[in-house]
């Protein structure tokens, strides 16, 4: 794509997109005579202009003699001319003292998107691991009300999935803690997707060799392991108001069929899911994906985890005209940050 253009259509490009990232209105050649860096005509500017439209690069609105850069002017743009760099030192510290290893995940990951959220004023997301992908650490019964138990599983990265189970045998608070110690040894450092195929195998077993107490330990296991959470309750959005502040957003139509798209969470997840396959950042510019086809809207993501396995992704939601060089290090910054503090978990 970059043969297409000679250095003065990259630099009014440039220019374009910078100034509408800014100002949020229409880009037009008197505009651009201001800048620095052009010491040509008005005229000069406005043939360049016109050849970038003509190249799909920018548009030109019906209501304004200026023009505004297309989802291929932003793909261009960040593509070949964004410079990134760190955050700024504030900005890391901020980000560093709001991580910190706690024993629940999900705290961790709810303030990686405020935190985001915060620093770079657009909705922030997060896809959560999936529960049946946690490496199991240890497991915990709770004995509640009639024959209810309550089976507390704790994942190697500190993650944590409660579940409610009905019993319909017999037990006591000595055996609940017998199987507890049972199961967390049985299954120690096996993915949650294949405890349940380890207990089944336990069960499948000469049945002589079990007492019956094992016996109803693996029947808890088994019900413990059983978890199908909704894909949708996976991801998590913080700060959509944020939109309310943005031009582009102030028609009542195009705000509503904006939050009916973020309330199509599995389409959100889908993509969340590319990231995590793709184990780097990606960057999905206006109808690049079908999440933000409906609107100006860019989602920026980058995955989390260990060396070993991605557990997630983590990113930001915005409109197309946002400040690419300062969102783009902080959300893989905050990425980067997020998955050392798992580790240390």
């Amino acid at each position: 794509m970059s043969e297409e253009l000679g250095e003065r259509e990259k630099e009014v490009l440039r220019a374009v997109v910078q100034e509408y990232i800014t100002t949020g209105g229409p880009v037009g050649s008197q505009q651009l005579t201001r800048r620095a860096e052009f010491d040509v005509s008005s005229a000069t500017l406005r043939n360049v202009l016109a050849d970038l439209e003509e190249l799909g690069f920018l548009e030109k609105p019906h209501t304004s003699a200026g023009r505004v850069p297309t989802d291929r002017g932003y793909r261009f743009f960040v593509d070949t001319m964004v410079r990134l760099k760190d955050p700024a030192p504030k900005d890391r510290e901020l980000i560093h003292a709001g991580l910190v290893y706690e024993s629940n995940v999900e705290d961790i990951l709810g303030e990686a998107s405020r935190i985001l959220h915060s620093l770079t004023r657009h909705a922030s997301v997060v896809l959560t691991p999936r529960p049946e992908a946690t490496v199991f650490h240890r497991i915990e019964f709770v004995r509640l009300r009639e024959n209810r138990v309550l089976a507390v599983l704790v994942g190697h990265n500190g993650q944590v999935q409660n579940k409610v189970i009905t019993v319909e045998f017999p037990f006591t608070s000595d055996e609940l803690l017998k199987a507890s110690n049972y199961l967390s040894e049985l299954l120690r450092e096996v993915p949650l997707e294949e405890a349940r195929e380890r207990i089944r195998q336990e069960m499948d077993q000469e049945q002589a060799l079990y007492n019956a107490l094992t016996a109803k330990a693996l029947k808890l296991g088994a019900a413990a392991t059983d978890l199908q959470t909704p894909e949708s309750e996976r991801v998590l959005i913080e700060g959509t108001g944020s939109f309310l502040e943005q031009p582009e957003f102030a028609d009542v139509e195009r705000m509503r069929s904006l939050f009916r798209k973020l309330d199509e969470k599995h389409k959100l997840l889908q993509l969340l899911d590319r990231v995590q396959r793709a184990r780097e950042m990606q960057i999905f510019i206006g109808a690049e994906s079908e999440f933000s086809a409906a609107g100006e809207l860019t989602v920026i993501a980058s995955p989390y985890g260990s060396r070993e396995q991605v557990l997630g992704s983590v990113g930001v939601i915005g409109p197309t005209r946002m400040n690419y060089q300062r969102v783009i290090p902080l959300v893989n910054f905050t990425a980067q940050v997020l998955s050392r503090v798992l580790e240390q978990g």
